[in-house]
């Protein structure tokens, strides 16, 4: 063969490896979203067909596990995504099943922060799971909502809202049009479920928010006065008073469910007839937050809405979880470092739980923890809630709030160019600190928040530039900055290196 022939061949054959790469990358490889799912799923054929339908979806591979995400850890680190859904059957879905997604994600490289997003496409069957993929693949900005909590009381988010209030027994609201005054009545004890039922079926709200008590098999009224159950994978209210049940009337609207503040409803629980297998399925939540344990400190779910109802155009709510999480994974590492990677030993018995944390917390610090001292109790809380809070639903999919005009005070923006990534960001002459901090929303629990920014796509081996002063969090993903100190009519730059 002359030279000119092998020169040809050579030229041929990289030729046709490059274009078969780029057909690879193009069909799937090259994706940032990966999708997982039990070999239960794949060998039912309804199933699999929604592991394929988000597949092509996304554009992105399927990889398939035995028993557990984590025993794909491995070929989840090849992948090395910034989203992934895990496609599997309520029955194999539970409570540790939800806190190994939360450690296996932070495992995927060195750092003790999340490397991808995910969240659980399920549902009490695979129809429902389907309805899950197809509610998402278009944004959604949630204009309606109902509550059983009084943190969102302003409805300024909102072009109709309505609750029953969890601070005042029989007291329940609403909002009609977008700047409409908040009206407020009271009701008997007795008429408060019903008074749920009938604004949920009235107002039809894209968001619903709850926080009292829970079970997997239950969501209590505030102050206890009524329940609402899951039955053959639809929601029905009974009436402690009179004995009466009833189905919730459905519009088929794909929804948004954030249990904020409620125990274990979050929880599959291993079956199909639970609340959170309803919750997706006869009321067609496209997406669903919720605590797989019992909650006292309540950080992971008020933590999210904060961030989520601070940043209501910035972040979709995936986003706001997620950028909750890293904020009080950092402030734990300042804490204790030493607790990273061991589990919260979660029990029957809330006094023993909190006294056997209190314990092991103390042997950690050197010193005997006080649960009477408010630093101590978020100690323990922030362990507590570390990785309970499950995410059910596309963690790809915009779904956020509307943005409240008189708050529009600051703007950021992003550039990459010659290894720096720059975060610039610009106050106006209305800016507030303490507004962008989370306005005490929810302090008790979830204290200020630091600026943040999560990255418009993964940043690689981002750090602070030589000279910047923030006292920052930089990850591929995000950034957080604990000493923001902007001031009004102003303009900062946040430097970073990144390798390109």
């Amino acid at each position: 063969m002359t030279r000119r022939n092998i020169a040809y061949t050579v030229v041929c054959i990289v030729f046709g490896v490059t274009m078969y790469l780029l057909a690879a990358c193009e069909k799937h490889t090259c994706s940032d979203y990966l999708v997982i799912a039990s070999e239960s799923v794949m060998d039912d054929s309804e199933w699999a067909e929604v592991a394929n339908a988000l597949a092509e979806k996304h554009a992105a591979n399927i990889i398939t596990f035995a028993t557990s995400p984590t025993d794909i850890v491995a070929e989840i680190k090849d992948a090395y995504p910034r989203y992934v859904a895990i496609v599997d059957k309520p029955e194999n879905i539970g409570r540790d099943y939800v806190i190994d997604l939360h450690q296996m994600c932070r495992t995927i490289d060195d750092d003790i922060y999340g490397d991808f997003l995910w969240g659980i496409i399920t549902g009490y069957d695979a129809d429902a799971a389907m309805r899950m993929v197809e509610n998402s693949s278009e944004p959604l900005v949630i204009k309606d909502a109902v509550a059983t909590i009084m943190e969102l009381n302003s409805a300024k988010w909102f072009d109709n809202y309505a609750w029953v209030d969890d601070h005042t027994r029989g007291l329940w609201g609403y909002k009609q049009g977008r700047n409409s005054e908040i009206v407020t009545d009271t009701i008997a004890k007795e008429e408060v479920l019903d008074k749920f039922c009938e604004l949920y079926e009235a107002y039809d709200p894209d968001l619903i928010v709850t926080a009292a008590h829970a079970t997997q098999e239950n969501l209590e009224m505030p102050y206890s006065l009524g329940h609402i159950k899951p039955r053959d994978g639809r929601l029905y209210s009974e009436n402690i008073f009179t004995g009466e049940e009833r189905i919730l009337n459905e519009s088929g609207k794909r929804r948004v469910y954030a249990a904020v503040g409620n125990c274990l409803i979050g929880d599959m629980n291993n079956t199909p007839e639970s609340m959170a297998a309803a919750w997706i399925s006869g009321s067609n939540a496209a997406t669903m937050i919720g605590y797989v344990v019992t909650t006292w400190h309540g950080r992971s779910g008020w933590g999210a809405l904060k961030y989520w109802v601070t940043n209501p155009h910035r972040y979709t709510l995936a986003e706001s979880a997620y950028l909750n999480q890293q904020d009080f994974l950092y402030q734990q590492n300042e804490w204790y470092p030493e607790l990273y990677g061991e589990r919260y030993n979660y029990c029957e018995g809330f006094e023993e739980e909190l006294l056997g944390a209190a314990e092991r917390l103390s042997e950690v610090l050197g010193r005997k923890v006080d649960l009477n001292d408010a630093k101590d109790w978020d100690m323990v809380g922030f362990w507590h809630d570390r990785d309970v809070l499950a995410y059910y639903g596309d963690p790809k999919w915009s779904v956020t709030l509307q943005s409240v005009a008189s708050e529009l005070d600051y703007d950021v923006t992003s550039t990459i160019s010659d290894g720096k990534c720059v975060i610039t960001v610009t106050t106006d002459e209305d800016f507030s600190l303490e507004r962008m901090q989370g306005d005490k929303f929810k302090q008790e629990h979830v204290l200020d928040l630091p600026f943040s920014h999560f990255f418009e796509e993964r940043l690689k081996s981002p750090r602070l530039a030589e000279g910047q002063k923030w006292n920052a969090v930089v990850d591929e993903n995000f950034i957080l900055v604990y000493n923001p100190n902007f001031e009004p009519n102003s303009t900062y730059q946040i430097i970073l290196d990144v390798e390109e």
